[in-house]
């Protein structure tokens, strides 16, 4: 049986801990774990801490940690994910998916035709309800590390501000995706709904970006970053 595996938001060490309300409440009162059970916790930290479960009541729920191993889920190809701000699920669904194909930093693009604009407050609870939805990512799929997720950016910042070996405009109407030789670090940049337009595709070029497309046909702004970070894995990273 799959150990039920948790992302802790404090430092973890061997021993006894109390869990916090939130993740007690869901072990003891939604997935109704018993005492005895065993489980697998995290902190972020590359490592993994595994468990049994000491005390389970309505509200507190106590966990002795008695091996830590190392986590092996982290691709050695680090990919920086630059992703055009869409609506709701489309956003989610790329963060998770970028999450899940190892994706290292995720920044939500502010261009010409987004049609999402985040101030403030509003701004605050996206960025803490994508740290959610990647942390969930990463409790799924056995990454022990979790990416990072910037505040939305002004793609001419953005763009300034970005380092990797290899760059990619993804665009409809590039030249198709070639060959390069493998980097260690991967920025790839990928328009909202309306997509990017050309003026930003050429402003992208200019800060060292090759512009190129991913088959025949044109993708969901959701779409683009599963197929480019599958597309990368295979060809340098882990998959």
């Amino acid at each position: 049986m799959r150990l039920s595996r948790f992302f802790i938001d404090a430092p973890l060490s061997l021993g006894q801990h109390e869990l916090p309300e939130a993740q007690a409440h869901y072990i003891g009162r939604v997935l109704r774990h018993a005492v005895g059970d065993a489980v697998q916790l995290f902190d972020g930290s590359g490592r993994e801490y595994l468990g049994e479960l000491i005390e389970v009541g309505k509200k507190n729920v106590r966990v002795e940690l008695r091996e830590a191993i190392d986590g092996l889920a982290e691709s050695p190809l680090r990919i920086h994910l630059g992703q055009g701000l869409s609506r709701g699920e489309r956003m989610d669904w790329a963060i998770q998916k970028a999450t899940e194909l190892g994706a290292a930093e995720i920044t939500p693009i502010v261009s010409a035709r987004c049609e999402v604009r985040l101030k403030d407050e509003r701004a605050d609870k996206r960025m803490a309800h994508w740290r959610q939805v990647a942390i969930s990512a990463c409790e799924q799929c056995g990454r022990s590390v979790l990416p990072v997720i910037h505040p939305p950016l002004e793609l001419d910042a953005w763009l300034q501000q970005t380092e990797a070996e290899l760059k990619l405009v993804l665009h409809p109407v590039a030249a198709p995706w070639v060959s390069h030789a493998p980097p260690q670090s991967l920025a790839f940049l990928i328009g909202p709904e309306g997509g990017l337009s050309d003026a930003e595709v050429e402003q992208a070029q200019s800060a060292d970006f090759h512009a190129a497309r991913l088959g025949p046909r044109v993708l969901r702004t959701e779409t683009a970053p599963v197929v480019a970070l599958t597309v990368a894995q295979q060809l340098w990273g882990d998959l």
